[in-house]
């Protein structure tokens, strides 16, 4: 039998963040993942948007929930 160790995990490597996709997808919703801000380092310290790319991120959103709702 094997035992488990327990290590402190470093502040810096503590992440966190939610995806309510699997909450909405079983209601019918499409998944609406990789619609968000375009950058990187996602729940990160070095997390980051590209501002430029806010308006038309936003606009296909737009589109596509329109097109849902017809």
């Amino acid at each position: 039998m094997s035992t488990l160790e327990v290590h402190d995990v470093p502040e810096l490597a503590a992440i966190g963040g939610a995806y309510d996709g699997n909450l909405t997808c079983g209601t019918g919703c499409p998944a609406l993942h990789g619609l968000g801000a375009v950058g990187s380092g996602a729940h990160a310290d070095h997390e980051h948007v590209i501002v430029a790319e806010m308006v038309p991120r936003t606009r296909l959103l737009a589109a596509l929930v329109e097109e849902h709702v017809r």
